[in-house]
């Protein structure tokens, strides 16, 4: 950032990549020179989730590809799997598409012969038919999504916001989610799903006092369970199962008024083993709440 603002660039892209629970965001950082000062302002950013296997520390996407130079190669390196995916695609001749620190140190992941892709790598078929599309993720004087809470929700989870306003500036407080199954709007973003709170009638209080987990003893350790949840994170807990006491991670799913709980190998486990009551033969109370989709292409 401070190279491209001391070389007076009237804008630039600043990279960044994220590890998550189901593979890597890559991000790209928008910023932009005032046309009145020399300020610079980050307006929006954009991610997308690679749910393949994510870069190593010092690894890079590589496409090389035959120079002008006789036996030798032009090598170019991407952080972001669908930059290296298009610039690999637009290549006639005969190319790579690897990842490694270097040429010398590489791993193929595909290859063209005569503008003709004759071989994918099976891990990385999916990702290579399929590359990830960004999410533009809108930010209005300092306020937005973080890039944590962006990250949790396009990996599908919810956020709590209490900064939100209406179109006529009335303040409001709502669970968000991307509506990860709905179609793209007209700027390719996905819709965001909204539970207002707390007319919707999640009240995550309420549904972790149905639980016996530990950190709810503790106020301090139940304030920060309930921060990680509002920000979409998947804090860990600790329940009693089989008489033995065992971590589980877990999230907040407002559309149901619920609860999801996770082993550490990532596989659900059934929340109702772990309630203060059993919920057997009890009727499922359905929220008096509405759903409500935004689109994201404006601004949240």
């Amino acid at each position: 950032m401070e190279e491209n603002m001391k070389a007076n660039l009237p804008e630039f892209i600043l990279k960044d990549q994220i590890n998550g629970h189901k593979g890597q965001i890559d991000l790209n950082l928008y910023f932009k020179q005032s046309g009145q000062s020399e300020n610079y302002y980050l307006n929006k950013y954009d991610l997308a989730l690679n749910e393949g296997k994510p870069l190593e520390a010092g690894h890079k996407y590589l496409v090389i590809a035959p120079s002008e130079t006789p036996g030798k190669n032009n090598v170019f390196k991407r952080e972001n799997v669908a930059e290296a995916i298009e610039v690999f695609k637009k290549h006639t001749g005969n190319v790579e598409l690897a990842v490694g620190k270097d040429a010398a140190d590489k791993t193929r992941l595909a290859s063209m012969e005569e503008g003709k892709i004759n071989y994918v790598e099976k891990d990385f078929a999916r990702t290579f038919r399929n590359p990830p599309l960004p999410q533009t993720i809108w930010v209005e004087r300092g306020k937005g999504f973080t890039a944590s809470q962006s990250v949790n929700l396009i990996e599908g989870r919810a956020v709590y916001r209490e900064d939100m306003l209406t179109q006529g500036g009335t303040p409001y407080r709502a669970w968000m989610k991307l509506d990860l199954d709905g179609p793209r709007d007209r700027h390719m973003n996905f819709n965001l799903n909204q539970y207002h709170d707390p007319s919707y009638g999640f009240n995550l209080k309420e549904v972790l006092d149905k639980f016996n987990i530990k950190e709810l003893e503790n106020p301090k350790d139940r304030e920060k369970l309930e921060a990680q949840l509002k920000n979409g994170d998947r804090p860990i807990i600790t329940v009693e199962k089989n008489g033995e006491q065992v971590k589980l991670h877990i999230e907040a799913v407002p559309r149901y008024s619920q609860l999801n709980m996770f082993a550490a190998n990532g596989r659900p486990e059934k929340r109702e083993q772990f309630l203060k009551e059993p919920a057997l033969n009890k009727p499922v109370t359905k929220s008096k709440g509405k759903e409500v989709s935004t689109s994201q292409g404006l601004g949240i």
